[in-house]
């Protein structure tokens, strides 16, 4: 699953691990720290190794594919309340008597709210770090609820964290707002068009204080733009004629509404659409260079876990006295077989003869033992491996956790419990809990499967 995830999701995914250490304490990562270490690449990759194993194994993968889930269902809820709110303000500008629609109220009522709103955004470009709105609260707001998994709460605030440090966070609620905005103003328009359409509207302007010179040279200095893509603009006679009374003539009432409807794609839909570009193109463009910074201090605490010893620098711990051969390490690769006990007692003779083909990689009674072997057979997976262990013993979670550890390591894995004497009810404990980590067990050994991967 982790395969198919994009360079902005797998370091969303690392940072909400992060951000969980960070509350929480460090997570017991031995195996994902492995995992990175046998990891050829930069040090960047393999703290995104160490990030994903993690997510991957608490479950924060599954939870991210919840929360864009609803994401998505928010984004098409946001769409649909920006149709609506078009359609609300095209009939709240063309509300009253139809025969009286004040001109100015009617673009007031159209791009006013709009203006307000993008004069905000640019105040909190230039003055503010966040360009935060309520809508991109929302839309948050709504992800949570809509993903419907525990887990996914923490995903939001590491996004943000991310795309904040990135200095992404800007753009990308950027898009959401002027995409809101310009679908709303473009959902007016259209509603503006079939009002037009369908019914008679006179226009008027209104004022007492003001002198017609006035509205001439406003309604001439505001139409000028849309004049240049053919929109019609009143003369000086028509509109000091319409501060008396709405004219009903056909001419005037197709000139007026030509003028509102390019205002309306002026000083609406155009800034919105320069807006809406100018943030889609710094947000791709920031994707695009989006990159784990390993020398950022934030990091540096995991840095000595995912390198392997030898690119350290400083005192390494001395290797304990008996370990499995390191030999192994080096024989093994994608066609190997191997053979390996864990905890026997010393009544069982070990190994057993086996196939020459078979590497044996010991017995593993302890933790250096078990650590390094882990080592090993992570930076060389074998393609088969045969695990026996003693079913005289309990199943305990520790030996559980071991069998499932390196079942992980190897391309196919099968399970030996000894034939010794053992009551049924410890057998069948063994049994039932190997069936949950869906491994193959028998009392006698596989040794053809081993050897030639038959049955």
């Amino acid at each position: 699953m982790t395969d198919s995830l994009s360079p902005l999701q797998t370091l969303w995914l690392c940072e909400t691990v992060r951000l969980r250490e960070e509350q929480t304490g460090l997570l017991e990562d031995s195996e994902a720290c492995r995992t990175a270490r046998a990891t050829p690449g930069s040090l960047a990759q393999r703290l995104q190794v160490r990030g994903l194993f993690l997510a991957q194994r608490d479950g924060l993968v599954s939870a991210m594919q919840h929360w864009l889930q609803g994401a998505r269902l928010a984004v098409w809820l946001l769409i649909i309340s920006a149709i609506v709110s078009g359609i609300i303000l095209a009939k709240t500008a063309l509300s009253g008597a139809p025969q009286t629609i004040n001109i100015f109220w009617a673009l007031a009522g159209l791009i006013g709210l709009n203006l307000l709103s993008l004069l905000l955004w640019c105040f909190s470009m230039v003055f503010s770090r966040q360009a935060n709105s309520p809508l991109s609260q929302v839309w948050l707001w709504l992800s949570n609820k809509l993903a419907r998994d525990a887990k996914a709460a923490q995903l939001a605030p590491a996004l943000l964290v991310l795309l904040q440090r990135h200095h992404l966070l800007r753009w990308g609620l950027g898009r959401l707002l002027h995409g809101w905005w310009l679908l709303t103003l473009s959902s007016a328009l259209l509603s503006l068009v079939a009002l037009l359409a369908t019914r008679r509207y006179g226009f008027v302007w209104e004022s007492t204080i003001v002198a017609s010179d006035s509205f001439v040279l406003l309604v001439n200095s505001l139409g000028r733009p849309a004049a240049w893509l053919g929109f019609a603009v009143p003369d000086s006679d028509l509109i000091r004629s319409s501060g008396m009374s709405a004219l009903a003539t056909e001419q005037a009432r197709h000139i007026w509404a030509s003028w509102l409807l390019g205002t309306l794609l002026i000083y609406g839909i155009l800034p919105r659409l320069l807006c809406s570009m100018l943030c889609e193109w710094r947000w791709r463009r920031g994707i695009k260079r989006l990159e784990l910074d390993p020398s950022d201090p934030l990091w540096q605490v995991f840095q000595q876990r995912v390198q392997p010893s030898s690119e350290r620098l400083g005192i390494i711990d001395a290797a304990p006295d008996k370990l499995p051969s390191s030999a192994i390490g080096s024989q093994l690769s994608g066609q190997a077989a191997l053979l390996l006990a864990i905890e026997l007692d010393d009544s069982i003779s070990w190994p057993p003869e086996h196939p020459a083909t078979v590497l044996d990689a010991g017995i593993i009674d302890s933790r250096e033992q078990r650590q390094q072997i882990l080592e090993q057979l992570t930076a060389n997976p074998p393609a088969r491996l045969l695990i026996a262990c003693n079913p005289q013993r309990s199943a305990d979670r520790g030996t559980l956790h071991l069998i499932a550890e390196l079942s992980r390591t190897a391309a196919q894995t099968r399970m030996w419990l000894l034939p010794t004497e053992v009551t049924v009810e410890r057998l069948n404990d063994w049994q039932e809990q190997l069936d949950k980590l869906k491994l193959t067990h028998s009392r006698s050994a596989p040794w053809a499967w081993l050897e030639h991967g038959d049955e």
